[in-house]
This record gives C-alpha cells, structure tokens and sequence, in this order.
C-alpha cells in the first residue's frame, strides 16, 4: 500500500532557475530591480533588527564557498554561495547560489530558490540603492568596468533607479563587452565601447568595477579618478582580492555594508584599522551624510552582505503569491503524530 501524500504544510515552494526566469519577465526586469531596490532599502533601514555576522566562508586555492545566514526575529534566511573565478575557462559560473527562508517561530522552511540569477539581481539593485543616496545629483552617465556576468544587471539598474541614460563599456576581453552591448541593445541606453579602462571613465558620473580575479589587481589608478564622482567597487569580494590603488581610498569617502565583513573582504583591507568608513544603513536611515558637496569622492566599498540576501528572498516570496512560478518540494517530515517519525517510515514498506 502506497505511502498517505504528506499535508500541504509538509510542502515547501522551491522556485527553480526555468521559474526565476519566468517570474523576472512577468514582473519585468527593470521593475523587478526598483521593486527590490526599494525592498533592499526598507530592510537597511531596519538594520538594528537583524542578526549579523561576517559569512561563513571555506576557501581554497582555487576559490571560496560560503554560507551568508541572518535573521530579523521573525523570519530567518541563509544563501549558499560560491566564487570561483577560474570557473569561466571551463564555461562555468563564476558564482552560483541558492537561498533559503524559513519561519523563527517554527524552525520550518517556507521557500527554497535557485539565487544564482536572484544574487545577480540583488547585487544590481543594492549598486543602485548606495548610488541613489551617494551619486551625484542627475547622474547620466555610467562606466562599467568589467563586462561579464555583473554587466547587464548593473547598467539596468541604474538606468531604472537613477536615470543613466549612457553606459561607457570596458573589458580586457573584447567578446565580453561585445556580449554586454548584444544584450543591452533594445534597453534605450547610449552604449559605448571604450578600448581602455582611462577611456571609459571619461565624464563618468559613476563607476562601477565588476572584474572577478581573485587577487590584488589595480583596475583604477589614482590619477584616473577625477573629482565628484561615485564609484561602487563590487568586484571585490574575499581576502587578496582588490580593484582599487589605495591612493584613491585616500580621496574619498568610503560607505561599507558590514564592517567586520568588509575589513576582511573589501577595498578597506588594504587600509589601517582607523581608515574612516560609514555604515551605508547610517546614511538610508538619515543618521549619517552622505553626498556632502559636488567635488566629493564617494565609494561604495561593496561585498555583498546577509540582509540583502534576506531582502530578495522575502521579495521573491511575496511575488510568488498567485503564480504557478514554483513547485511544491516534499522535503520535510510530516508524520500523524509528530513523536512517531518511525511509523511514518513504517507504512511507505
């Protein structure tokens, strides 16, 4: 005799990458990047609520897997995530992820999604939030450093939230920027292609660096970085990795996500314990400045951190409602009598 289907509460919705897909295009992509910007923002600006930790991570020679978990008191989550940058000559993905959201009050699952494509998304849309409070005022223009994976989402999401209109393009390899200007093309952006990083930041108002080394690199100079404009550094994202010269940290003012996380991952690891940084929750929720005068550097020294993570999958679960952009996972336990787990397994014989 078959085993007795276990309850609807036993169900988990899992949302696949084919789903994903499915549920950006119904939302729309642009929107979908506002949506979560705003989402994104209205969780920093309830950052005292949170549980916080730098990511568990294990790395490697050949890169790093971590786990990125936090918790509001009421609803707790965890991503899983990888860096690996040698991946793209064996045509994999440099980083792929998946999340999870549960319940606090009952330790139960409430959804399980591929983040591979979500993580691209929140990235974006957390680039286009420090850049709303940290830009220079009616921003047009935007230089993309690094044409890969990162490209497309960042150049859309400031586009939706700030209003760039053009986007100045640059890679070591060709074919990724060729890639970035295919799939960019029907979005009403001015795209240049620019044959040197000096080139492309010309009347940049904002810079974007999203390369994926895993070392020391120099991707901007000092003497490259001219006055008044926003850089958002995310390509930098483990110990040894870096995109910037020091000398340019110097000059600016630098907005972290999570100190404890960033000093071990980010730009400021090249700086001393007392280099000044702000908390960008601080400057969301109006207990710090940001943008203070129009010759201002502004960096953005961007790692990636649990709560926007939190954000995306809370998103994605609201969105879901009403859809069939998911399927129902049988994944947990669910016997008559929750003491007898045994004769649950007793009756599938």
């Amino acid at each position: 005799m078959p085993a007795p289907l276990p309850s609807e509460k036993a169900f988990i919705p899992f949302v696949s990458v084919e789903n994903m897909m499915r549920l950006v295009h119904h939302v729309g992509i642009e929107t979908m990047l506002v949506e979560l910007t705003d989402a994104i923002e209205a969780d920093f600006r309830r950052w005292d609520l949170f549980d916080k930790t730098p990511r568990v991570a294990s790395h490697s020679h050949d890169g790093v897997i971590e786990l990125m978990p936090t918790s509001d008191g009421a609803v707790y989550s965890f991503k899983y995530v990888n860096g690996h940058p040698k991946n793209m000559a064996r045509g994999l993905q440099t980083v792929t992820a998946l999340g999870l959201l549960a319940e606090v009050s009952t330790g139960y699952p409430v959804l399980l999604t591929e983040m591979t494509l979500l993580t691209a998304l929140r990235t974006a849309a957390t680039s286009a939030m420090a850049a709303r409070h940290l830009a220079p005022a009616n921003s047009r223009r935007l230089t993309l450093i690094g044409n890969g994976a990162q490209a497309e989402f960042q150049a859309l999401a400031m586009k939706a939230v700030l209003g760039i209109e053009e986007v100045r393009l640059y890679d070591i390899d060709p074919k990724a920027t060729e890639k970035t200007v295919r799939n960019l093309a029907e979005t009403g952006l001015r795209l240049v292609p620019c044959a040197s990083a000096q080139a492309a930041i010309e009347g940049a108002d904002v810079i974007t660096t999203c390369t994926a080394d895993k070392q020391f690199a120099t991707i901007l100079t000092d003497n490259m970085v001219g006055a008044g404009v926003h850089i958002n550094a995310i390509g930098g994202d483990c110990p040894g990795k870096t995109e910037l010269h020091r000398d340019i940290l110097l000059r600016a003012d630098t907005f972290v996500e999570y100190p404890p996380q960033t000093r071990i991952e980010g730009e400021i690891q090249q700086m001393d314990r007392d280099y000044p940084i702000t908390e960008l929750w601080q400057v969301v929720s109006g207990r710090a400045q940001g943008r203070s005068s129009e010759r201002q550097i502004t960096l953005f020294d961007s790692v990636g951190f649990a709560i926007e993570d939190f954000s995306a999958l809370r998103y994605v679960r609201e969105k879901l409602a009403g859809t069939d952009y998911f399927q129902k996972l049988d994944i947990i336990a669910d016997p008559d009598d929750p003491r007898d787990l045994f004769g649950m397994l007793l009756r599938a014989a």
